[in-house]
């Protein structure tokens, strides 16, 4: 038996583990139970609950008194198990009684669920086919389907207060027909409702399960993952849940004495309450889960896996354990007497976020995260690891933050040098330069300053991405900057300075005593050259450059021999001169403005004002030959149709004998 708790609620398992087979003799058992501890504490509720293949739908009679497993969709007609229909994947649909089989039939498209209709005896029927079909037992017959709007439908309920009948599409809707009239009296769009501003939709959300409670509440599941508590008298949900990991929703229940909803994916079971919607627990079995059966008036929970093995499990708050396995509520209070580590005991509670920084986004879905508001729990040990391989110098890198504070204490009085960035590390000092600068002026004037590049963030980019690297052999670049060669020269210089400043640096924080760093040497400026002279040189530099390329370009020109290229023409074709191409080519060389008047002229283009006092302009698309010989000939053909059509007016139909075909 394994107990697990979240938010103090325990949930014991009584079918964790493997059993011990039937051969082992009584001496062998009792050494074991000796030697390991879990199989000491294993109970074996019922015997053999196993099914021969994976089970997918599992039920309790309305009695109490049997759990029913199957592996294809079934309902129970009667109190007990004497009465059992079975919807097989083939189109089948079996009747057996308490004796075994008894009726076989067929519908005519696939079946995927079914609800039984008390008052009328009725059966219907939905899969992948816009038609439900209803099966009446009491005459034994098909009756006439219901139409509705969807291409398939996926689940089906029927309210056992009223007799309202819900069908789930692959739409994403849920549509409510009243059997007495045979018509829809309601359409609920569940996957618009679904999307909320948290969740993550990739695809159509379609339903995947529904039921109901009472006369006005309903629950409907979506593949998506998302649960919708809806009330009748209302087409937006109370509540909208979603489970985090993006699985079709399979089973939904209602535990009515404490006001829970019961929700199942293939990887975890919810309980929330119908009213706040706050999570009350939550289990994760072992195995992927086909189908979830709470077992009335207890805290008895069934489900089906993937596994021949089903799953059992007590939680003691949900109610008393049923009358045929009473010894329960003993032996968990005896449990609580002596209590152990639970399952969350050693899990560490991560964000989506936390998730990114980790690099652990892919293990969403997987057993090592478990679902939980609106994060995951994952073992504390994994994290630790993970945490370390990520960053596996954080300890190195906190004791040098610490010797740099030190460092940076004591030198609070020396003079601050400028952290550069690695990319455009001129521009960057640049800035710096300008902006101690206006700090001065402001200081004198007292004029408001404005914000710096290099701390806004939407320009950070550009100090970070090589990229955007200023290229200052460009002629744009050497153009606009004609003394940038003489400044770039003082830059350098103040670069070189700095960068041995910030090697010294290093050394200091190898050895904290440090040594004090030297004073900054400074440099005469030279006089700023004439700036026409010097733009005048640049300008003639480039002229120089373009000239280079260009008698390049013809020597390669020279060198190359061209060699004459033959055309075939398509059968059917003319052949035409280069008058065409040589006119389109001239075409092309004139400007925008030009072009324009000459097809307004042609009469293929119209150009207009609008009351508004924009342009509109229409245009005429040039059509092709063989265009014009198609349009030719269908002209031609319908003026021939013309002729020879005939009118129909005197034609008179003649009175028929017998009776009328209705």
């Amino acid at each position: 038996m394994q107990v697990s708790s979240l938010n103090e609620v325990k949930i014991y398992s009584l079918s964790c583990g493997k059993s011990l087979p039937e051969w082992l003799s009584d001496r062998k058992k009792r050494a074991l139970q000796k030697k390991d501890v879990d199989v000491r504490r294993r109970i074996e509720l019922i015997q053999d609950f196993e099914m021969p293949t994976v089970c997918t739908t599992i039920k309790v009679s309305k009695d109490g008194q049997y759990i029913l497993a199957a592996v294809v969709t079934f309902e129970t007609l009667s109190d007990d198990y004497s009465k059992i229909v079975f919807l097989h994947n083939d189109r089948y649909i079996e009747f057996h009684s308490q004796s075994g089989f008894y009726y076989k039939t067929r519908i005519p498209k696939f079946g995927r669920d079914f609800s039984y209709h008390y008052p009328s005896c009725d059966l219907y029927f939905v899969g992948a086919s816009s038609e439900v079909y209803r099966l009446n037992l009491e005459q034994g017959r098909f009756l006439n389907p219901l139409q509705t709007d969807a291409a398939e439908n996926n689940v089906c309920d029927v309210n056992s207060v009223h007799g309202l009948f819900a069908a789930g599409t692959i739409e994403g809707r849920v549509e409510c027909w009243d059997p007495r009239t045979r018509g829809r009296v309601g359409l609920l769009d569940c996957a618009l409702s679904s999307v909320t501003a948290d969740s993550e939709i990739n695809s159509l959300p379609t339903i995947s399960a529904l039921k109901f409670n009472g006369a006005l509440t309903m629950a409907v599941g979506t593949s998506t993952g998302q649960v919708l508590l809806y009330d009748l008298r209302s087409d937006k949900p109370l509540l909208v849940k979603d489970h985090q990991y993006g699985l079709p929703i399979k089973s939904v229940h209602f535990q009515d004495s404490l006001d829970l909803i019961l929700s199942a994916d293939s990887r975890i079971i919810k309980m929330w309450n119908k009213n706040s919607g706050k999570i009350f627990t939550s289990l994760e079995p072992e195995h992927d889960i086909n189908d979830v059966c709470l077992y009335p008036n207890s805290g008895m929970l069934l489900t089906a896996n993937e596994t021949p093995k089903m799953g059992i499990y007590y939680i003691p708050v949900l109610g008393p354990a049923p009358r045929w396995c009473s010894f329960l509520d003993n032996l968990t209070e005896e449990l609580e007497e002596n209590p152990e580590s639970t399952v969350y005991d050693d899990y560490k509670f991560v964000t989506k976020k936390d998730l990114e920084n980790l690099g652990l986004t892919h293990l969403i879905g997987s057993p090592f995260l478990r679902a939980y508001m609106h994060g995951f729990f994952m073992d504390i040990r994994l994290y630790h690891r993970v945490k370390l391989m990520v960053n596996p110098f954080a300890f190195e890198e906190y004791r040098k933050d610490k010797i740099r504070q030190k460092i940076e204490e004591t030198r609070a009085q020396r003079v601050q040098l400028k952290k550069l960035p690695k990319v455009n590390k001129e521009l960057a000092l640049k800035l710096i330069e300008e902006e101690e600068e206006k700090q001065r002026s402001t200081w004198k004037k007292k004029v408001k300053s404005l914000p710096n590049i290099l701390t806004d963030d939407r320009f950070k980019v550009m100090f970070e991405n090589p990229d955007f690297q200023v290229d200052e052999e460009s002629e744009e670049f050497r153009l606009l900057n004609p003394l940038v060669s003489k400044i770039s020269e003082k830059r350098k210089k103040k670069l070189r300075l700095l960068e041995q400043q910030e090697l010294h640096e290093k050394e200091e924080e190898e050895e904290p005593e440090g040594k004090p760093s030297d004073a900054e040497s400074s440099e005469s400026s030279d006089d700023d050259k004439d700036w026409v002279a010097e733009v005048r040189r640049q300008r003639r530099l480039l002229q120089q450059e373009e000239k280079v390329k260009r008698q390049e370009r013809l020597r390669e020109d020279q060198q190359t021999v061209l060699k004459p290229q033959f055309y075939e023409i398509k059968a059917g074709e003319e052949f035409r001169s280069f008058r065409d191409s040589a006119t389109k080519q001239k075409l092309m060389n004139k400007t925008l403005e030009d072009r324009l008047k000459l097809e307004a002229k042609n009469g293929t283009l119209c150009v207009s004002d609008t009351t508004v006092g924009s342009k509109q302009l229409t245009f005429t698309l040039k059509k092709s030959e063989q265009q014009k010989q198609q349009q030719e000939a269908a002209k031609r053909h319908r003026q021939e149709r013309k002729t020879l059509r005939r009118s129909a007016g005197r034609l008179k139909s003649r009175p028929r004998r017998g009776r009328p075909f209705h």
